[in-house]
């Protein structure tokens, strides 16, 4: 119980350093030097030193409650909760986001909203889609009990593969990048947030890279060695893949996964029940 509590306390931590290793490994990627290591917790304090412009509270409070609740959806998995309350409330999460670049007036801020909306729609039914596979596998959505299960990753690899696709949606990475797609929406939601107020979702999509990877390695079951080398594989596979790749609009990326993604798991879970 004390290490899982360190790991939810260190949850930004961990994920800053995964972000800082993330842009290290893309710089060698695309054969450069790259910043350090430590630099998103430098940029965390540079953050933090300048002026918070406040647009209005309500718009604060909600991206407050995005963090929040995304800190808290990753203490269910790490504390074993129940896997459906996982999906939904990092569901929560991302409408707490979507509301809050409603809620100002910028139309960059609106863009970027309505394709976070977008996205819900294309990698939401996947979640639930792996949650379901886990529970006809299980009998449960306790995610203690699908942790201390063996490796479900054959059974499941219909699912596994879906998941995969909507890996790069949640990170932003290509070819699914368009939720963030700098070059067109000027920051998005976030562009109205300023100081600590923007370091607080900076730190959020930190949080975001937890989320992920500890819901790829229940694909692992309770071998720790398998989860590392699923980690670190997908983690490398997906920045190759940053590199390498374009991205694509907002409403083909939105095709791609669906009909991916729910045909892959569709026949995974129609197989499941025949079993």
């Amino acid at each position: 119980m004390i290490l899982e509590w360190i790991l939810f306390l260190l949850t930004p931590v961990i994920g800053g350093l995964i972000y800082g290793i993330e842009r290290v490994v893309r710089a060698r990627m695309q054969n450069r030097q790259g910043p350090p290591i430590l630099q998103p917790f430098y940029d965390m304090f540079k953050l933090i030193d300048k002026r918070a412009m406040i647009v209005h509270p309500t718009h604060i409070i909600l991206g407050v409650m995005h963090f929040v609740t995304l800190w808290i959806v990753v203490g269910f998995i790490i504390f074993g909760g129940n896997l459906l309350y996982v999906v939904f409330l990092h569901l929560l999460s991302t409408i707490f986001l979507v509301l809050a670049g409603f809620s100002v007036r910028s139309i960059f801020s609106h863009v970027g909203a309505n394709r976070e909306l977008m996205a819900i729609v294309a990698y939401e039914p996947i979640l639930i889609f792996v949650a379901v596979g886990f529970y006809m596998i299980n009998g449960s959505f306790d995610i203690s009990v699908i942790r201390s299960s063996g490796s479900e990753i054959l059974p499941l690899f219909l699912l596994f593969l879906a998941f995969l696709v909507i890996v790069p949606v949640k990170l932003k990475k290509s070819p699914f990048d368009a939720v963030e797609a700098h070059q067109e929406i000027v920051g998005g939601v976030e562009i109205e947030y300023s100081g600590v107020f923007y370091e607080i979702l900076y730190m959020a999509k930190w949080v975001e890279y937890i989320f992920i990877y500890a819901l790829l390695v229940l694909f692992a079951g309770d071998s720790l060695i398998f989860a590392t080398i699923l980690a670190l594989g997908v983690f490398l596979v997906v920045n190759l893949v940053d590199n390498s790749t374009a991205r694509i609009r907002i409403d083909s990326m939105v095709k791609v996964v669906l009909t991916l993604g729910l045909v892959l798991g569709g026949v995974n879970l129609i197989g499941l029940s025949f079993v």
